[in-house]
This record gives C-alpha cells, structure tokens and sequence, in this order.
C-alpha cells in the first residue's frame, strides 16, 4: 500500500475492495458503492466534526518546546468536557517529523503548566505512561473551546507534506466538534450520494462517536489502542436499526468508529438501546458480530487497532489475501486512502439486538471465524 500524499476526500480515481461474505475479492471504483446495497439496507455514519486537537506549546517547569494531542474525554455533553481531556504528549518538532522519530517530552508530573498558546493547562496525572497524561484547562468551557479553536491544528502524521486545515478533516455530515482525528471512512459521503440512498430506499442514520488517535509513535502507548471513547446513539439511528434487522436489511458501518459503538451497545445488558455510552471493546477475531453486517472502512496497515478490527468481519487467510491485494495493486492507505467494503462471514451468528443473544432462527452456529 502507498500513502495518499494529498488531502482529497473523494478522488475521481478511489477504489473500493469489495469482499463479500464468501470471501471473494474485487476491485471496484468507490462510485459503485451504491450498487452494493441493497433497498431496506440502512447506512450509519459516525456525525462527529473533528478538532484541531494538535496543540503546540511549553512544558513550563522545563521551558521545554512540546506538542500535546488531545486524545481522549470521559463524555459527551458533561458540563466540564471542554476543561478534561487524555492526550498524549510529544516532546520538540511537528508532524513532517515521523511519529515514531518525534522526541519525547520532558518529564511530566502532576501539577506542572503547560503554557498552549492562548490557553493553560495544568497535568492532573499520567495514565499509565509517561507520555499519556490527564490534563484540566483553565478557565470555562466556551473559553477553552475558543482557544481550541484558534490556536489547535488537526492531528497530522508526516505521509502529507502540506498542513491540513479544518475543513480538510471535516466529513460532509459533520455536526457535533468531538472527534480527535477525522471519522475518515465518512469521506466516501457527500449529499449527492446520500440521495441516490433515498431515491433507491436504502436508510441513512448516524451516531456521534469521539474517534480517537490512531498512533502514538510509541510501541507501548499503540498496543493500548484505541483508548476508551463516548459515543451517542439516537432514538432515531436505534429505531432504524430495529426495522432493518426487523426485515433482514443490513447494517452498513461507514468506518470503524461506527461499528465498534454499535458493537458496544449492543453487548450490553439489554441490547442496542438509545443513549451514551463509553467504548471500551476491542473488536477482533473472538469478536462476535451482534450489530453490523457490512463495514465500509479506508485501508489500513498490518499491525494498527483499525487493522486488527477487520478481523470481527473476516477469517485471517481473506485478511492475508486482502493484505496482498491491497499491497501489491498500490492502493492508497491512510485518512484520505481508497476504501474497502466487508461483508461479516456468513458463519457469523445473527444476534438479538434486544436481548443481546443469538436469534433463535438461526440455530445454534460457531461464532469463531472461518479462514
């Protein structure tokens, strides 16, 4: 696979991987996306506008030039979200610097400033490692905010030469700013497509799920991801998953953060219900799939959290296929990459998503993948 080096959301030229539940692979322009669902499918997109979470400044006790990357909150709409973040820490330099190559940061303790252009935080804790802390910014939320806003670059990783700006990391349906890193597999929508969707009665729904930072450059701090995120189901997004599954529709994930909220909730003690919740799963092969049939995700590399996902949808011999396939016709990796259309092993079971167990009619089935 190859980086994109541009910052297109919707190339002319992008391809979709199709894999179908079998197993079998093909290349398709992603314009043929619609031809792929089916009327009575319903479509959900992760509606999270992204921040400029990338934020330069000093580590006060030290003087020391640092990068500070939100990375984490603990809920959506909490009266002091703005003020509370995790974010990982970087020490000197910016993104044209690898990841993996950037320096580490002074030593962090509880207590110490840290000065962040128009805005002041003060470290609470580490969270396991020293570059992971818990930080409090000063002041109140609209503040903090605005400072956010004024001061913070997106999350960049150095395969793009030029700096990103907002509007380049912002899906078309785009709504509530808590993501840290762009929902990128929402780029294969624009209102056009979402059209051709009602014109031909296939459903669209979304959720609003805080994507979180896909590397850390440090091998240690990237086996914990992806770090724990909030998510928002609405009534309506639950209401029209209920009638697909009601009809035996499909649900389509648009990229991964979709899929592992909905994933969650439908895990939980009463099935997939409307409201807040906090992802914590990890989807993989010892996932068993309760909510998604489909998932529509960019490419991704050998060894990422995004990578090891695709593993819930496809045994490892497809996934070493689809690996080579993608290396060796040069697809194009990363946020603003080709795409890569998953159909759920047909050995998946069917679950209940009101009681959170297997459907009866469909008998009792091995929940392991095949190859």
């Amino acid at each position: 696979m190859k980086a994109a080096v541009l910052p297109i959301q919707r190339p002319r030229d992008a391809r979709l991987l199709v894999v179908d539940a079998e197993g079998r692979l093909a290349a398709r322009a992603r314009a043929d996306l619609p031809a792929l669902l089916l009327p009575g499918d319903v479509v959900v997109a992760n509606d999270a506008a992204t921040l400029p979470a990338s934020l330069g400044g000093r580590h006060l006790p030290s003087g020391a030039a640092i990068e500070l990357r939100l990375a984490g909150r603990t809920a959506l709409g909490a009266p002091d979200e703005a003020q509370h973040f995790s974010a990982v820490v970087f020490g000197e330099g910016d993104f044209h610097i690898r990841t993996e190559d950037r320096p580490a940061p002074p030593l962090l303790a509880p207590g110490d400033r840290l000065a962040l252009g128009p805005l002041e935080a003060e470290v609470l804790r580490t969270l396991g490692h020293p570059r992971l802390v818990e930080v409090r910014f000063a002041g109140d939320a609209d503040t903090v905010i605005a400072g956010i806003a004024r001061h913070g670059r997106p999350v960049q990783y150095a395969h793009l030469a030029e700096p990103l700006a907002l509007w380049d990391v912002w899906t078309r349906i785009a709504g509530p700013p808590v993501a840290f890193e762009p929902p990128s597999a929402g780029f294969v929508l624009d209102w056009q497509l979402l059209d051709v969707f009602r014109r031909r009665g296939i459903g669209f729904a979304t959720l609003t799920h805080a994507a979180g930072l896909s590397s850390t450059g440090d091998p240690a701090l990237d086996a914990r991801l992806p770090f724990d995120e909030p998510y928002r189901l609405p009534p309506s997004t639950i209401a029209a998953i209920d009638a697909t599954k009601a009809r035996d529709g499909r649900i389509v994930a648009i990229g991964t953060t979709v899929a592992r909220a909905l994933e969650h909730a439908a895990a939980r003690a009463g099935g997939l219900r409307a409201g807040d919740g906090i992802a914590t799963n990890r989807l993989g092969r010892a996932s068993g799939l309760r909510a998604v049939d489909v998932l529509v995700s960019g490419t991704h590399e050998p060894g990422t959290s995004h990578h090891e996902l695709l593993r819930a949808f496809v045994g490892e011999r497809t996934l070493a296929r689809i690996d080579a396939a993608l290396e060796g016709g040069g697809w194009r990796t990363h946020e603003f990459g080709d795409s890569v259309w998953l159909e759920r092993a047909r050995i998946q079971p069917r679950w209940n998503l009101n009681t959170a167990t297997p459907a009866r009619r469909f008998g009792q089935v091995r929940t392991t993948l095949p190859a």
